[in-house]
Order: C-alpha cells, then sequence, then structure tokens
C-alpha cells in the first residue's frame, strides 16, 4: 500500500529532480514508511513511490527493477495471490528474490508482458515503464480500489495516486465545468472527469499506454464478459458464495505488521470478521465509534458481533456533529462529496491507525447485493416494474438524481445556461452501461451502474482516502473480483425479493453471525445535519452559500440558493441534501482554488 506518481515527457523535456520528489511529498502520508524513485533525464521520465510497509518490510522498497534495469515498475495496492503466482513462476524457471508481491508484477511483465495483469487478484494502480520500447503503461485495478489520475497536455504525461501529486507539476488550476454539471447531478464527480479541467480519473479495470504515437486506453477487464447467468439452486449459490467469500477474506489476512477490522454491527463487517476468526489463531483487532445518543448508534451491534467471533473490541464514543472535520476530509479527497459519511470513516480509521496499519472492511456488498433501501423503494413501487424500456431508465435516473436537470437550470448563473448539457446528465453517462447489460434484469442492471460509476466515483474513495490519511491500510473481500463475477452471474431476485435487500446473501451468512445480525435494519450515517442546518450550523450555511467570496465565483444564481436555504430552515422543504452537496463544493473552492 503506498501512492505511486510520475511523468513521460514525449518532448524529451524533464521535470527536476526537486518536482518529482515534491510529488511525492504532498502524498507523503499514504506511504510515511519510505520515498523511492526512478528519473531519466535522458528520456524524461520518472516514477515514485511512497511506501506504507505491508508485505517483505526489509526488501518491498520500491520502484523494482529488472535485472538489466531496463523495466522499472511502481505499485499502489496489493496482489492478494501473489504467492500462488509465485510459485507458479517458480514451476516455470522464474525465481523471486523477494516476497513482495510488487516483484510478482514485475516478473509477470517479464514473462507476459502486459497482459499479465489479468492474473492479478488484487487492488491496485501499477505504473511499468520499458526502456526496451519506450512504453509506459499505467494500470487501474478491476473497479478501481486504488486511485489514479492522470493529464496529458503538449505531449508531457502526469499521473498519480492523488490530484495533489499532479498539480505540484500543473500548476494551473481551471474548474471543469462539465465535472461540476455531474457533480450536482450525482452527488459526486464520476470517472473519467475530474473538478480540475485537463485531470481525468482513470476508469476502473483499463490501462493506458504511453509512447511516442500519444496515449491508448485500452479496457482490460470487462465484467459483462466475465459473467454469465447461472441455473443454480439457492443451496448452490450459498455454497458457492460461502466459498469464495471465504477465499476472498483468507488471502488478504497475508501481512508482516498488525491489522483487524472495522465491525459496524452490520451484515457486511460482521461476515467480514466471521470469516476472519475461522482462519486466525489469536482473536480479532476490532474498531468500532459510537454515538451517546441512541437515535445514532449502533455500537450495540458490533458489541453483539464482537462476543460472537470473541473480538479484542475497541469502541470509542463520539460527538455525531463531525462538520469540523468537512474541511480536512475534503482535502484529502481531492474532489467535493456531497457524502458526509467520510467523516465517521475517517474517525474509525484514526482510531485503528493507533494500534494497527491494515483494516478489512465490507465495502462493496451493498452495490453487489443489492442493500441500499433506494433499491427497495424503486422495486417496490410497481409502476416501476411495468415501464418501458426508455421510461424505466429516464425513471432510475431520475430517482438518483441529486438536482434535476430543471433544478439545475435554475441553480446556474445565466452566463452558464448555454453550457449546460442539453440531455440528462445521468441518462447520458448511464446510457452506455444500460446498452451493455440490455439482456440482464433491471435489478442487476442498477447495480451493474452502481459498481462502475458509485463505487469508483465515491464509495471506494472513502475507505482508501479516510484511511490514507491515517497511514492505514484497507482490504475489501467483497470486491474480490472472483465474488463481483459471481454476484453478477446471479439472478436479480436473488439479491432483492419481496421487499429484502440482500437476500440469498444473508440466508448465506446467518449461521455464520446469527439471524438477528444477518436481518437487522441497515442504519445509514444519519445525523440530522438537515436539522443543525436551522440552528447550530446556519452561520456556516450562509458564509459557504451566500458570502461575498462565494458570490464573486459568479457561479450560481444566488437568490435560488438563497430561497433554497430559506424554505428549508422556514420547513418548506427538505433540501439537505443540495445544501450539503453545495457546501462541500465551495469548501473545495476555498481549498483548491483560492489556496
Amino acid at each position: 500500500m503506498c501512492g505511486i506518481f510520475g511523468y513521460y515527457n514525449l518532448n524529451n523535456k524533464p521535470i527536476k529532480n526537486s518536482l518529482l520528489k515534491d510529488m511525492g511529498d504532498v502524498i507523503d502520508y499514504r506511504g510515511p514508511d519510505g520515498l523511492g524513485l526512478y528519473h531519466d533525464q535522458d528520456i524524461a521520465i520518472g516514477l515514485g513511490n511512497q511506501r506504507l510497509a505491508i508485505l517483505d518490510l526489509e526488501n518491498g522498497q520500491q520502484p523494482f527493477y529488472s535485472d538489466d534495469k531496463s523495466i522499472v515498475v511502481v505499485q499502489n495496492g496489493e496482489i492478494f495471490n501473489h504467492l500462488e503466482i509465485a510459485e507458479e513462476l517458480k514451476a516455470q524457471g522464474i525465481k523471486t528474490t523477494t516476497n513482495c508481491d510488487t516483484e510478482v508484477i514485475l516478473r509477470l511483465y517479464e514473462k507476459d508482458g502486459i497482459n499479465a495483469i489479468s492474473k492479478l487478484n488484487g487492488m491496485f494502480a501499477i505504473a511499468i515503464f520499458d526502456k526496451r520500447i519506450s512504453k509506459l503503461y499505467v494500470v487501474r485495478d478491476r473497479v478501481g480500489e486504488k486511485p489514479l489520475y492522470y493529464s496529458f497536455n503538449n505531449n508531457q504525461f502526469l499521473f498519480g495516486s492523488e490530484i495533489k501529486s499532479i498539480l505540484k507539476v500543473k500548476k494551473e488550476k481551471e474548474l471543469e465545468f462539465k465535472a461540476l454539471e455531474q457533480y450536482l447531478s450525482f452527488n459526486y464527480v464520476p470517472p473519467p472527469l475530474t473538478m480540475f479541467k485537463d485531470i481525468c480519473h482513470m476508469k476502473p479495470g483499463t490501462y493506458i499506454e504511453v509512447s511516442n504515437d500519444g496515449i491508448a486506453e485500452h479496457r482490460w477487464w470487462d465484467l459483462v464478459d466475465n459473467t454469465d447467468e447461472l441455473e443454480l439452486t439457492e443451496e448452490q449459490w450459498i455454497e458457492r458464495f460461502n466459498s469464495i467469500m471465504d477465499d476472498a477474506v483468507r488471502i488478504r489476512l497475508r501481512s508482516d505488521v498488525p491489522f483487524g477490522a472495522f465491525l459496524s454491527g452490520g451484515v457486511d463487517s460482521s461476515s467480514v470478521v466471521g470469516y476472519m476468526s475461522k482462519h486466525l489463531k489469536n482473536p480479532v483487532n476490532t474498531y468500532c465509534i459510537g454515538f451517546d445518543n441512541p437515535l445514532y448508534d449502533e455500537s450495540k451491534y458490533a458489541e453483539e458481533a464482537s462476543k460472537r467471533f470473541k473480538t479484542n473490541h475497541n469502541v470509542k464514543f463520539v460527538d455525531p456533529n463531525m462538520l469540523s472535520l468537512w474541511e480536512k476530509v475534503l482535502y484529502h479527497t481531492d474532489q467535493p462529496h456531497g457524502d458526509v459519511s467520510f467523516m465517521p470513516t475517517y474517525k474509525v480509521a484514526e482510531m485503528a491507525s493507533e494500534h494497527v496499519k491494515m483494516v478489512l472492511t465490507g465495502d462493496g456488498a451493498d452495490e453487489l447485493f443489492a442493500g441500499y433501501d433506494k433499491y427497495k423503494a424503486f422495486f417496490g413501487k410497481v409502476e416501476n416494474t411495468q415501464l418501458s424500456e426508455s421510461n424505466f431508465r429516464a425513471s432510475y435516473c431520475r430517482n438518483i438524481s441529486l438536482f434535476q436537470k430543471e433544478e439545475r437550470e435554475k441553480l446556474f448563473a445565466k452566463k452558464y445556461k448555454d453550457k449546460l448539457s442539453k440531455s440528462d446528465v445521468i441518462l447520458e453517462l448511464t446510457a452506455p452501461l444500460f446498452e451493455e447489460t440490455e439482456q440482464w434484469d433491471r435489478i442487476n442492471q442498477v447495480l451493474y451502474i452502481d459498481t462502475m460509476l458509485l463505487l469508483s466515483g465515491n464509495n471506494l474513495v472513502k475507505p482508501d482516502r479516510m484511511g490514507m490519511a491515517v497511514s492505514i491500510e484497507n482490504r475489501a473481500p467483497f470486491l474480490d473480483y472472483r465474488i463481483i463475477e459471481l454476484a453478477f452471474s446471479m439472478p436479480g431476485n436473488l439479491k432483492l425479493r419481496d421487499g429484502e435487500t440482500k437476500y440469498i446473501y444473508k440466508k448465506a451468512v446467518s449461521d455464520l453471525i446469527g439471524t438477528n445480525l444477518a436481518y437487522r435494519k441497515k442504519q445509514m450515517f444519519t445525523v440530522p445535519i438537515g436539522d443543525w442546518f436551522k440552528t447550530s450550523l446556519y452561520p456556516l450555511c450562509e458564509d459557504l452559500l451566500l458570502s461575498e467570496q462565494t458570490r464573486e465565483r459568479e457561479l450560481f444564481d444566488y437568490g435560488y440558493i438563497e430561497q433554497m436555504l430559506k424554505e428549508h430552515c422556514n420547513d418548506k422543504g427538505n433540501y439537505t441534501r443540495e445544501i450539503r452537496a453545495l457546501m462541500a463544493f465551495e469548501y473545495w473552492c476555498r481549498i483548491f482554488l483560492d489556496n
């Protein structure tokens, strides 16, 4: 686990060694255990790595080089099946000299070229420079567990695990208007755009090839191509799920440093801890935050799971109003997110980092197995199940939209009206995903959209950035590609049935975690922020939404925003999500545009 960064200038114009180092220093919290640099000014390329040492503490320093120094590799993440790959290589006469997973990437590439990445089971962002053919490859994992951003201007390619690294070289910071429109539609910015003009968020499951011909993007993993609708009994589905999930957890326990798990007491984290306890001789170290107010607190469920699996449980009670962390959280995310659950994630990561360097989490299960109430609410309306294909798409997109198209037209200042998309932004971005899965049932179609967009755009940004902010690694067994492919080979009615979310998954784990934990009501981070906006946080709302500093941006119709805030405070409408998103955006402007 770490952060990677670098550049390749096709015009043979190197950047200074000190500037390459700056690209690493700005994200040193991602890897406080060491900085590794490769810099060849003759061909104007530089690669770097900030290391958080998890595997082979003595020999895992990056970059890794081929024996003749013609191939250079850096990576951010973990290859969970590196031991199995190393054994396969050994049987073919190819030896590895360390126990580090990055060396396995190097040896695989030497043997099979860039196609070798398909053998990797892990979470990763990888950069490989092959001097023999003057090519740089940057690779992102299947669903975007590890972040990767890039910019290509004037024949200079820049990349980094965080946008902040790129900004150390690319000094100009200009707002990307289309990304802003997408943010106000989705509540996050989905790849490939970012809020910065000319900086892209690399799509999951792709790699970019940089050569004298420029850059070319290739899709190396396609979920649709790796799924077949299987006809199995419920018992067979349960057996397959438990077998793969058990192994996904097992290989994620490989670590040379202390580790643990986040445990909220929900079905996902409880299941992960249950599987962990089967493979470990010592008690699992578990971490949870609680709130003094029982309306928001679920620590009692975490305690129940802890007792069941006899974990070494750590709980810390905190103030549910965490908005003092908002600015810090947005600094670490690089882009605005309207999701305030980033803050409790930061708090539990901060707590765990005092004891361990790696944790397992339940991330990904909701998107794969229909865990969110929004799925139940949408498909629970009979009329939504009887719509034509085009009306179904439009209805679902409207259902997940933050500001509807007509609301965005009112929100933006007059001078930006002609820049707004003529079509609906969400429909535009989801149309290709619907078309790729037109043979799938509708439940799996909407889960595919969230897996491709919501995970990489928001829900996986949260554990990565909040963990890395305090130098802790997050591993998500549900995002093992074997689980993902199994989930989408399964009919949607095994995930959402008769109003029960995660139907077959809950049946699969109920013996492991108990029916009480398996079937308890899902609890989101639901503190009453909307009420606080009317009272204690009203001055903050006024500052971020209506102050002179905000109005000088001239982006929005501030009269419209003022009216929205007024109606919210007078209980004439609930605009919590909209207000929250606009406040997060203004914070982002002040951090990144105003410095």
